[in-house]
């Protein structure tokens, strides 16, 4: 490479997993059969939404879109990541690299918000359950998730179009199995100011304020059920609102864990391992999570075993 700027910068490698040549076989199937069990296990969860009228709530609404979310998350860096592992071609072009950091911001966002907009259902539900079905109507179901999708393309927008302006060093070898933001960041031989305040700003707005209005929807929720105190109070929020915050403290468990560690060499393989969490591991719990521990899912999946979805109403 003779010139050092982006316009010399073709494709970018991507070092993938810190593993072993001779185990690349065994965790290529392995991610192969978590990458399949996540997208059939979200699809499983929009079939059953869509086709079982029970299901038709403003609660599942958001879940549906939820599963669509992490179906496409995971599809943004899995695939090649195995494709990577099986050819062991470790090249992306640097329009594909710049394609996959857009869509994994984009998604990731999206599912904060999702996730928020879950949490103010479930406030609504338990703290004024009486206006429930007028607050939380079609309109404002609909409008949350437009907001949603609409906020996640500006800032993954935001950030792709910061990060195009940059050149780039003659070292294109990117120490992760996907074309991570910081990563890129970091072979730049241009000044990344501006991309890390977008990055402090963004990370506020997306992942903070979203944080933060999720504990606050549970702390009103554990007030109102502690003014009360009953066991089946207690059951009926556990199971209106276990599935959803165990998903909550997966995904952001794993993002704080991240983002909090040392940014230093000695940190990269658990940056990636934090990184395989919530890519691959999260998407692929959660429908376990929601099947396992949500009656009304259990129920319409037993109604489609037994053919009876089709004829109830």
């Amino acid at each position: 490479m003779r010139r050092e700027n982006q316009s010399s910068i073709s494709e970018f490698l991507l070092l993938g997993l810190p593993i072993w040549p001779e185990q690349q076989g065994v965790f290529f199937a392995l991610f192969l059969g978590m990458y399949l069990t996540t997208v059939l296990g979200n699809l499983l969860i929009i079939l059953l939404i869509r086709l079982d009228p029970r299901l038709h709530t403003p609660m599942y609404f958001f879940l549906s879109h939820l599963a669509l979310t992490d179906v496409s998350f995971s599809s943004v860096t899995v695939p090649k990541m195995l494709i990577n592992m099986q050819t062991q071609d470790q090249s992306i072009p640097y329009a594909g690299c710049v394609t996959q950091t857009y869509f994994f911001l984009f998604f990731t966002d999206l599912d904060d918000f999702l996730l928020t907009s879950m949490a103010y259902d479930r406030y609504v539900a338990i703290c004024h359950p009486l206006h429930y079905s007028t607050v939380m109507g079609q309109g404002l179901c609909t409008l949350l998730v437009t907001v949603s999708w609409i906020l996640s393309c500006a800032s993954a927008l935001c950030h792709t179009l910061l990060l195009t302006r940059l050149s780039f060093c003659a070292d294109h070898s990117i120490p992760h199995f996907f074309c991570d933001l910081d990563a890129l960041l970091k072979l730049s031989c241009s000044d990344t100011s501006l991309n890390e305040l977008a990055i402090f700003t963004a990370g506020v707005a997306v992942i903070v304020l979203p944080l933060v209005c999720i504990l606050i929807s549970y702390g009103r929720i554990g007030a109102t059920i502690l003014k009360v105190p009953s066991t089946k109070r207690i059951c009926k929020a556990l199971s209106t609102c276990g599935s959803h915050l165990s998903v909550v403290f997966l995904f952001y468990g794993t993002i704080i864990g991240l983002y909090t560690l040392p940014s230093s060499s000695t940190s990269r393989d658990k940056n990636i391992i934090a990184s395989v969490m919530y890519t691959v591991v999260t998407p692929m719990l959660n429908p376990f999570i929601y099947s396992l521990r949500n009656r009304d899912m259990k129920g319409a999946l037993r109604r489609l075993s037994r053919r009876e979805i089709f004829f109830s109403k």
